[in-house]
């Protein structure tokens, strides 16, 4: 039996599909063609709700605009009639009567002057004046300031021009004597007889008005019968133009002084959209530095000669018919789905009842397969080598196959409801199985596996990688966990004996590189051992002879060369059985020349020379001294090896070194004949070699070290003939 009884998926059983009838592709044909019209007709809709809507809120806007505007009229009406009865009142005054029927009377003029003053006071206007039927003050509220339009002349105004003519005069404009903006209200004065006498103006300023509309969100502004803009809430339009001024206009403003010395005045800055028949409109301008959308409604005031315009952010009627569009799609989407609910429902209950239809033959069926399946089950399960093992949500095992009782030692019987600790976990690593175990818990676990070591039932270690997903039930439930328990104990051991064989090939080619020095090494070593004879030799005839001097000069002598012996032996027997310390800062310059020390008898022997080009204040490189010593001295032993065909005094191999994009660059340079093109792909390739007797592993192994370093190595054609091999290494980090 197998060790629990988790649930298998079962195979379904096998049938021969029949060709769909012409019928039934027909009905499909027509269903498909209905979703796509259904689709069409919906979008549409939607489109349709989207204007809708996007109209729905303009209108809604325009309707806004207009109860404001209502309220901006009735205070602009307010602002400018409630002050109109004032010049015709003063204007029946005595006082007044007296001042224009004596002008030059200063007395007269002078109580007419505290006369005006006092109901200026009392009304609370601006200014209130006398005009004569030349144009000049007679008298002023202001008589006594340093602005008094007293013996000002106003004859060029049209406020006075339409009260001479016994019109009541309406006007805004900038003052010619203050230079402050105001409306003027003017009304004849009449004598006894009904003939015009003189003008009596009265000067009401809107700034109230202008300080209302800096506090609201959008744009309100009112223009002239000209269409100049001389009252807005956004201060960059005022004095700017709704529409292009003829000649004529510009010369009559130029002329009443309207607005001041300016003569010209630019095109508001925005762009207008208008529909035909709509009494609203778009208007695009920037606003603070940002474009913004607005809607638009005029109003004119044919008793004061002004147009008002008040504006509406136009971002409400786009938000609108999005919300439309969003509201349309979602409604869409969601009658969508219940199609397609009822259509595979309806479909469900088709197969049901054909199912229904087939159901005794299927269960006869289905039995036998069930059968099928268990067996299969138990053969795979019995086959498998990956260690499967479910826990529940608890952490409690709740199945194990056979391979994981293989794999720890421990039947099934005696796992099933185990809780941690578990008893194949290892004693030395419990800690690091307790957090696996926590992380595992918490519902994160090592998604992409963990290395595992656990102890077998007889006591020998058994390394494993671990990889684990969450259980799902049949209903859709997280049920526990499933880990997947991989033996990788061989391959563990594999990777060991790898390391060891590599560094025994390394070991190898230091022998090799060795064996082609050892000719030298005889004649370095030859060198002091001729050199201590000859010594010795002369130290016996010195003492023979009685020399003392002589006799200890030879034996210093002596004791040199023995000396020179011994560091050429110590040398070579330390590169021979040196073993690689780990990664350690190293200094480029004391790589190179060790290597160098080493072959210092083979370049006096190819009668060569060697060049160190390396700046002492390059950092340290990082990587194994004795790995990075062994590559510098293949590549210039093969370097001298190059240069034996070439005349003596060119046998020189260049080493040198730099930074070059935060990497450190070793170049070791020869002047030998070069690389053949030919087998320039096969230089780094093993077993591949020019010199006879070769093993063909050196530039292999060089290559292996310097990639397991991180680095890289190259090679190219040096100019003026020859070969440059560059090694890259990195730096070692600033302490």
């Amino acid at each position: 039996m197998p060790p629990t009884s988790l649930s298998t998926p079962v195979p379904a059983p096998t049938h021969t599909a029949s060709a769909p009838s012409p019928a039934r592709q027909r009905r499909r044909h027509r269903a498909v063609a209905a979703w796509v019209a259904a689709c069409a007709v919906a979008l549409l809709l939607i489109g349709l709700a989207g204007q809708w809507a996007a109209r729905r809120e303009a209108n809604f806007q325009a309707d806004s605009i207009r109860r404001a505007m209502e309220v901006h009229v009735l205070g602009l009406r307010d602002a400018a009639g409630k002050y109109n009865y004032l010049p015709f009142t003063t204007g029946l005054h005595p006082l007044v009567l007296a001042a224009l029927d004596h002008p030059r009377d200063q007395a007269a003029k002078q109580r007419a002057n505290l006369y005006i003053e006092g109901v200026n006071r009392r009304a609370g206007s601006d200014a209130l004046y006398l005009i004569d039927m030349q144009g000049v003050t007679l008298a002023a509220s202001n008589w006594a300031t340093p602005q008094s339009f007293v013996g000002q002349s106003y004859a060029n105004r049209p406020y006075f021009i339409d009260a001479r003519e016994g019109r009541n005069g309406l006007f805004y404009g900038v003052g010619q004597t203050t230079g402050e903006p105001g409306l003027f209200i003017s009304s004849p004065v009449r004598g006894a007889d009904g003939d015009v006498r003189g003008v009596i103006t009265v000067k009401v300023s809107l700034r109230q008005v202008q300080e209302t509309w800096t506090f609201v969100r959008d744009p309100i502004l009112l223009t002239d019968a000209r269409g100049v803009v001389f009252l807005s809430s956004v201060p960059s339009w005022m004095y700017q133009s709704t529409r292009t001024l003829a000649a004529a206009e510009l010369e009559g403003m130029r002329r009443d002084q309207q607005y001041g010395t300016r003569t010209s005045f630019q095109a508001v800055p925005w762009k207008v959209e208008r529909d035909e028949g709509a009494h609203s409109y778009l208007v695009r301008a920037s606003v603070g530095g940002r474009p913004r959308q607005f809607l638009a409604v005029d109003e004119r005031l044919p008793d004061l000669g002004w147009t008002l315009t008040v504006m509406a952010d136009h971002a409400d009627v786009d938000v609108a018919r999005e919300r439309a569009w969003m509201l349309g799609l979602l409604c869409a989407v969601v009658l969508l789905l219940a199609g397609l609910y009822w259509q595979l429902r309806e479909r469900r209950f088709a197969e049901q009842r054909d199912a229904r239809r087939d159901l005794e033959l299927r269960v006869r069926e289905r039995t036998h397969e069930l059968d099928e399946a268990h067996a299969f089950r138990k053969a795979m399960e019995d086959s498998l080598l990956v260690g499967m093992r479910a826990r529940d949500l608890e952490g409690r095992i709740i199945y194990v196959n056979p391979a994981f009782c293989e794999m720890t030692g421990y039947d099934a019987d005696e796992l099933l409801g185990k809780l941690p600790p578990y008893p194949y976990w290892h004693p030395n690593d419990v800690t690091q199985h307790w957090r696996h175990y926590d992380a595992m818990m918490s519902g994160q676990p090592v998604r992409s596996g963990f290395e595992s070591r656990l102890r077998h039932r007889d006591g020998h270690e058994v390394i494993t990688m671990v990889y684990t997903a969450a259980l799902i039930d049949a209903d859709g439930k997280h049920a526990g966990w499933m880990s997947s328990v991989v033996d990788i104990t061989e391959q563990k051991r594999a990777e060991l004996r790898q390391r060891q064989n590599d560094e025994q090939l390394q070991h190898a080619q230091r022998l090799a590189s060795l064996g082609e020095m050892a000719s030298t090494l005889a004649h370095e070593l030859n060198q002091p051992l001729m050199a201590l004879s000859n010594f010795a030799s002369a130290a016996k005839a010195f003492a023979q002879q009685g020399n003392q001097q002589l006799l200890v000069s030879s034996l210093d002598e002596a004791m040199m060369q023995a000396q020179r012996s011994a560091e050429i032996v110590r040398r070579i027997r330390g590169f021979v059985r040196q073993r690689t310390v780990g990664t350690e800062d190293c200094s480029v310059a004391a790589l190179a020349g060790n290597a160098i020390a080493l072959l210092q008898g083979e370049i006096r022997m190819r009668q060569a020379r060697a060049e160190l080009r390396i700046p002492q204040e390059l950092p340290d490189v990082r990587g194994d001294r004795v790995l990075l010593e062994q590559v510098l001295l293949n590549l210039l032993s093969n370097s001298l090896h190059a240069m034996q065909t070439v005349p003596p005094e060119q046998r020189v191999v260049e080493v040198e070194a730099g930074l070059e994009g935060g990497r450190m660059h070793i170049r070791v340079a020869d002047r030998g004949p070069g690389i053949d093109p030919a087998v320039a792909d096969q230089v780094f390739s093993p077993f591949f070699t020019t010199k006879t007797g070769g093993l063909g592993l050196g530039l292999n192994i060089c290559r292996t070290i310097v990639e397991a370093h991180r680095g890289s190595l190259s090679f190219a054609d040096r100019p003026g003939g020859g070969t440059v091999f560059t090694l890259e290494l990195e730096i070692s980090p600033p302490p």
